[in-house]
């Protein structure tokens, strides 16, 4: 079973710092990641920026595909307004048909706010309580859907075909 993280940070660099946390844990096969992206947000900025981490996604990486369609629902809609909105009300739809819901949509926009950054991680095989006390300290306040296995599979097929 998969894990989608999202650790939040109280400074727009304190996701950069977790990345070496987060290589030096799958180094030492305490977690697999599977894909990973940050979101930093500077003070004064109207939107965050997004980075895809290519350097610590594994072989079932999700793609470009999935992370904007993840980060457009979660900071980009609201901006939009109403119109919009509700034409990608189908695909917020989909996207809870596997494991990611409007709570959870919900969740990541009140938290990662401007002056605050994110480390979004799909994993799996985690030992969970190393892997909490390697982030012990760092400020990051941890938000997470979980994913079963059939779910994480119709994620990939999804965002399979829109990479096509």
């Amino acid at each position: 079973m998969a894990t989608l993280t999202v650790w939040k940070f109280p400074t727009a660099q304190g996701a950069d710092n977790a990345l070496n946390i987060l290589e030096r844990l799958q180094k030492e096969e305490l977690i697999q990641v599977n894909d990973a992206a940050v979101v930093r947000w500077p003070e004064g900025r109207k939107r965050p920026k997004t980075e895809q981490l290519h350097n610590l996604a594994g072989v079932g990486a999700l793609g470009g595909s999935f992370w904007g369609l993840l980060f457009g629902l979660i900071f980009f809609v609201p901006l939009l307004g109403l119109a919009v909105g509700a034409a990608v009300g189908a695909l917020t739809g989909s996207m809870s048909d596997v494991g990611i819901d409007d709570d959870f949509v919900r969740d990541v926009r009140e938290k990662v706010t401007p002056g605050t950054s994110a480390l979004f991680a799909l994993t799996s095989h985690a030992v969970t309580d190393k892997v909490l006390e390697a982030f012990r300290g760092t400020d990051a306040e941890l938000v997470h859907t979980n994913l079963s296995g059939a779910q994480e599979q119709q994620l990939r097929e999804a965002f399979a075909e829109a990479e096509a």
